[in-house]
């Protein structure tokens, strides 16, 4: 575990989250423990990541889902956007993050805010809600004062831009 860690902290694996991985540590925040479960997915470590969950969590756990995504995925970075609490003295804490990634040729992100708790001075995984983004346009976007697209022939803002 010598390379640049996969959570993208600029860190050797083995100075960062290789020791939450490897058992020999315990993360200090929530956010450590969704970085190192980041981390777990590109190492395909997947035994960290059946560890990290809550207890009420194990009994949803597919191993073989979990094993493919791991292994399927090119992983092309995580970017963390924010989080709320999850430090050393807190039970409770939020990470929302990004997990970039490749299958098949396309490119893929999976945002989620992530909800984590201690217990007796472990962190864990407890369960996430899917974040979306913008909408994406698959239309070009009319101006105001273009034809508008019902074929009247008056401008869009005069028609169905109203």
């Amino acid at each position: 575990m010598s390379q640049t860690c996969p959570c993208g902290s600029g860190k050797a694996t083995a100075e960062c989250c290789g020791p939450y991985i490897s058992g020999e540590a315990t993360a200090p925040t929530a956010e450590a423990v969704m970085r190192a479960r980041y981390s777990a997915y590109v190492l395909h470590e997947l035994d960290y990541l059946k560890t990290s969950l809550a207890p009420e969590t194990l009994e949803g756990h597919d191993d073989a889902s979990v094993r493919e995504w791991s292994e399927r995925a090119e992983w092309l970075g995580l970017t963390v956007h924010e989080t709320w609490a999850g430090l050393e003295n807190d039970t409770d804490g939020i990470v929302e993050f990004s997990a970039n990634y490749a299958i098949d040729g396309e490119t893929l992100s999976h945002r989620e805010r992530s909800h984590f708790r201690q217990e007796d001075g472990v962190w864990y995984y407890v369960d996430g809600d899917m974040v979306s983004g913008p909408p994406i346009r698959k239309e070009p976007k009319i101006g105001r004062n273009e034809p508008c697209p019902c074929g009247s022939g008056k401008k869009y803002k005069k028609c169905c831009g109203r």
